[in-house]
């Protein structure tokens, strides 16, 4: 027997914003598919038709198209085992549900909500199940006669899953090993319901994963206590040869204290939890993304690979590539991972620092823009290579640092920079200098350099921090021959003139 194609899927529902957790399962999921040459789908779960929010579904394709994560079919991909939206499987389910009433691995119960929530008042720890399904109101009580009446005459009800209990049921997790479970703790799971026509997440995912040939199902902690369940489901079915392994990832845990990271962390602490900005078409409500914080995909990527999961080395930048070859499930934490996102700040300084100026350059002509500032864009190029040096975590933090690249300083004799640097003696040291520079045809860095090198070491001169003075006004900026090449000789000495006139 051939060995099995590696076929993956990440299967979000369309309730709100991707969770940057949800990032880090889909990205797992897209470096376990890579690295074994399969296949990865795109599956919407949207069973839940009371939970849908418009505009959620585009949202999440928009994010694994900025971070580069590519799918090989699904929803608006395509693929040979669609319709691949929940919703729109009705028909293939209804199939699977009838099987396991036929087979009697299922039953169709009628208790209402009210009567569920009297019983779970009257009887501590309720759960329906083997001890207690023939005191409620189910097919298993009534008889196949009395329950067509009742489907007849239009009463709603639920089909579930028959949980026979004093089985040991074993999950074979590729992280956390063999997980065993007794099957008298679980509950006899809903898989239909007639009031929408649709199954629940138990039966779909399981009939899915199936008929789309899932290998391997990579997913939250969270999802670990549904495990048994699913593998029943697949034994119920007939289905063990299929069954895909499974692998639950480790929670993402908040920064600080316990327990799971969730937005409020995000809004105490000042970082994003999702990967672009959401607006609530609800309650009009904006919430911060990291492409819109200014984090480069490549560094979020980076950034969430290692949380949870090391290649074992000390190496921390490792590029798409790097991941994709080095990626080993087995190696995934068994607990929960601390959201650092001090660090997820740092890893996008590295990016910024080995990413070509000309792609850094369209988002800080964005900002410049926003400043009232047009200038050309191999300019504003100039600027993001003279400048990402700085220590800077996000390129929007390079306009502070570097308006005077654009805007000509204004002077004052009180300013402390200026008064510390501006001593008796500058204003004949800066009118000599902008002689010397008024001479030159040839205004280059290394033009420059020559002539007024050999100028200061002559004349004992140090022109550096008055002509910083002259040029930027304070401390901050590149090397002067660089700034002042990118200023060009006419604004140079404009500024240098109107500085002497401001401060002699």
């Amino acid at each position: 027997m051939s060995e099995r194609k590696v076929r993956v899927r990440f299967a979000p529902s369309p309730t709100g914003p991707l969770h940057i957790g949800g990032v880090r399962t889909a990205l797992y999921n897209y470096l376990f598919a890579r690295q074994h040459g399969g296949d990865m789908v795109f599956r919407i779960e949207d069973t839940d038709s009371n939970r849908f929010v418009p505009g959620a579904e585009d949202y999440i394709i928009e994010t694994f198209k900025w971070l580069g994560i590519k799918f090989d079919e699904g929803v608006s991909f395509g693929g040979d085992h669609g319709p691949y939206r929940q919703s729109e499987r009705r028909d293939i389910y209804r199939k699977y549900v009838k099987q396991l009433l036929d087979a009697g691995k299922a039953y169709i119960a009628f208790d209402t909500p009210e009567e569920l929530t009297a019983k779970r008042e009257a009887v501590q720890n309720f759960q329906y199940d083997a001890h207690t399904r023939m005191q409620m109101r189910n097919s298993l009580v009534l008889g196949a006669e009395e329950t067509q009446r009742l489907i007849d005459a239009g009463e709603q009800y639920v089909v579930r899953f028959k949980v026979e209990p004093g089985e040991e049921v074993h999950v074979k997790d590729i992280i956390r090993g063999d997980v065993r479970i007794m099957s008298d703790i679980l509950d006899d799971k809903v898989l239909y319901k007639s009031a929408d026509d649709l199954p629940t997440y138990h039966l779909a995912n399981i009939v899915d994963d199936h008929l789309m040939e899932i290998s391997h199902v990579i997913r939250g902690e969270e999802w670990l206590p549904s495990a048994p369940l699913h593998v029943l489901l697949y034994r119920a079915f007939g289905w063990e040869d299929t069954m895909p392994q499974f692998a639950h990832l480790p929670l993402l845990l908040k920064p600080d204290g316990k327990g799971k990271l969730s937005k409020r962390d995000g809004d105490r602490l000042g970082f994003p939890v999702f990967p672009l900005e959401w607006h609530d078409p609800k309650t009009g409500d904006v919430s911060s993304g990291y492409r819109e914080s200014g984090y480069l995909p490549e560094a979020v990527i980076n950034f969430l690979a290692l949380l949870g999961w090391n290649p074992g080395t000390d190496q921390e930048i490792l590029s798409m590539q790097e991941l994709i070859d080095q990626f080993d499930l087995s190696k995934c934490s068994k607990s929960g991972a601390k959201f650092d996102y001090i660090k997820g700040q740092w890893f996008n300084r590295e990016y910024i620092l080995k990413t070509d100026d000309a792609v850094l350059a369209p988002a800080f002509d964005q900002i410049l823009k926003a400043n009232g500032i047009d200038a050309p864009i191999e300019r504003v190029q100039a600027v993001v290579g003279m400048m990402k040096m700085k220590k800077i975590n996000f390129i929007k933090e390079l306009w502070p640092l570097c308006d005077f690249f654009f805007i000509a300083p204004t002077y004052s004799a009180d300013d402390k920079f200026t008064r510390k640097n501006w001593k008796e003696g500058a204003a004949a040291d800066m009118d000599a200098l902008y002689h010397l520079l008024e001479g030159l045809d040839d205004f280059s860095i290394e033009s420059q350099k020559a002539v007024v090198d050999a100028w200061a070491a002559e004349t004992g001169k140090k022109p550096w921090n008055p002509w910083r003075v002259c040029l930027v006004g304070t401390g901050k900026g590149p090397d002067m021959y660089e700034l002042a090449a990118f200023l060009g000789k006419e604004e140079t000495l404009r500024r240098m003139k109107a500085a002497i006139e401001a401060l002699h």
